[in-house]
C-alpha cells in the first residue's frame, strides 16, 4: 500500500483497496436497507487520510476520501425514511494489526504526533460507534466523529 509515487499504484492495488474499503460498505448498506427502519442507524468507518491525505498511500486517501462522501450521499438518501447515517474516524489506535504490522523499534512512536501524545485504545473508540448508533444521537446525521487524540480535522 505505501507507493512513493502515483505511478507505482497499480490496477489491481486500486481495486483491493476500493472493494475493500468502499465498496464493502455499499454492499453491507444495499443488504440492511430492507432490514432497517425509522429512527435505525448506519455507522461506517473512515479515516483521518480521508481529509489530510497521505503521500505514500494515495489509494487508501482516496478510498476513505470515497467513504465520506458515501456517507454523506447516503444520509441525504435516507433521511426522508428516517435512517441515520454516520461514520467515525479513528485516528491512531494501537490494534493488534498495528502492534503485528510495525517493527518493534517504531512502537514507541505510534500516536505520538497527536495533541495527547499517545495511540488510542480500541475501547476508546468503541464508544462513539455506540454512541451515533444510539438514540442519544437521533439528531446527528451525515457526519463523520473523529476519534484521533486531538488532532484538528476540518471538512
Amino acid at each position: 500500500m505505501c507507493k512513493a509515487s502515483l505511478l507505482e499504484v497499480d490496477s489491481p492495488e486500486r481495486a483491493t483497496v476500493f472493494h475493500t474499503l468502499v465498496f464493502s460498505q455499499f454492499i453491507l448498506s444495499q443488504k440492511a436497507l430492507p432490514h432497517l427502519r425509522q429512527g435505525s442507524a448506519i455507522v461506517g468507518t473512515a479515516a483521518t487520510e480521508a481529509y489530510t491525505g497521505v503521500r505514500k498511500a494515495i489509494s487508501y486517501a482516496a478510498a476513505n476520501g470515497a467513504i465520506v462522501s458515501f456517507t454523506r450521499s447516503l444520509a441525504l438518501s435516507l433521511a426522508s425514511h428516517g435512517v441515520r447515517v454516520n461514520a467515525v474516524a479513528p485516528g491512531p489506535i494501537w490494534t493488534p494489526l498495528i502492534a503485528a504490522s510495525l517493527l518493534s523499534e517504531q512502537h514507541g512512536d505510534f500516536g505520538c504526533g497527536v495533541p495527547l501524545g499517545r495511540p488510542g485504545q480500541p475501547a476508546e473508540v468503541g464508544p462513539a460507534y455506540v454512541f451515533l448508533a444510539s438514540t442519544d444521537a437521533s439528531y446527528i446525521t451525515g457526519q463523520v466523529l473523529h476519534v484521533n487524540g486531538g488532532t484538528i480535522v476540518n471538512g
